[in-house]
């Protein structure tokens, strides 16, 4: 059975965050109130093209699905193909992350007083419906792996600013970092703003 394409479901989820980022809340309240909203978003997986979900087998895939125009936010499903992994990393913007297809481990690191970084914690695993916040002020460092060695795993991330035009870094478990700055695997977005064909249906 083919299930039809629900586009309208990430444009709801644009307009309604973009409503939750006015008046500029505090970063507790984006985190909650857009933590639930993405809960909702990867709850039905109904929504995402499938040129946005295709994995590749070099390195995983960040593709934009949203940039907001004052860059304030932006979307972007990542794809993981069978075992593939980020190496440690920080973001410097608060960002959510909600699982849609297959599962991923995030593993939370934290510098010791040697400067070394260390897992903080136990890896949590990410299963379809979930969402896990990054940020500086609650942990912003982290590497993420794909949890099937078989199969590719698709993640919805959305974050305070272009992500792919932020400068970051990756990390060395003797804490020594490089620069990078990520950019994004596709050259088109989806196209969530043309309605012609559900006004036709009124």
């Amino acid at each position: 059975m083919t299930i039809e394409l629900n586009i309208g479901r990430l444009r709801g989820f644009v307009t309604a965050f973009a409503e939750l980022l006015e008046g500029n809340p505090p970063e507790a309240k984006v985190l909650c109130d857009g933590g639930a909203l993405l809960q909702q978003l990867v709850a039905v997986d109904d929504w995402l093209p499938d040129t946005y979900a295709l994995a590749r087998p070099e390195r995983y895939q960040q593709y934009l699905l949203h940039a907001d125009s004052a860059e304030r936010f932006s979307i972007v499903s990542f794809v993981w193909g069978p075992g593939q992994a980020t190496p440690i990393h920080d973001h410097t913007v608060w960002g959510l992350v909600g699982m849609l297809r297959g599962a991923e481990y995030s593993q939370a690191y934290k510098a010791g007083a040697d400067g070394c970084l260390r897992p903080d914690g136990a890896a949590v695993k990410l299963l379809p419906g979930m969402v896990e916040a990054v940020s500086p002020s609650v942990g912003d460092i982290h590497k993420v792996c794909n949890a099937f060695p078989d199969q590719a795993s698709v993640s919805i991330h959305v974050y305070g600013a272009n992500i792919g035009a932020v400068r970051r870094s990756v990390y060395a478990e003797d804490g020594s970092s490089k620069p990078f700055i990520s950019g994004y695997s596709n050259s088109q977005l989806p196209n969530i703003w043309d309605l012609s064909s559900e006004l036709k249906n009124t």
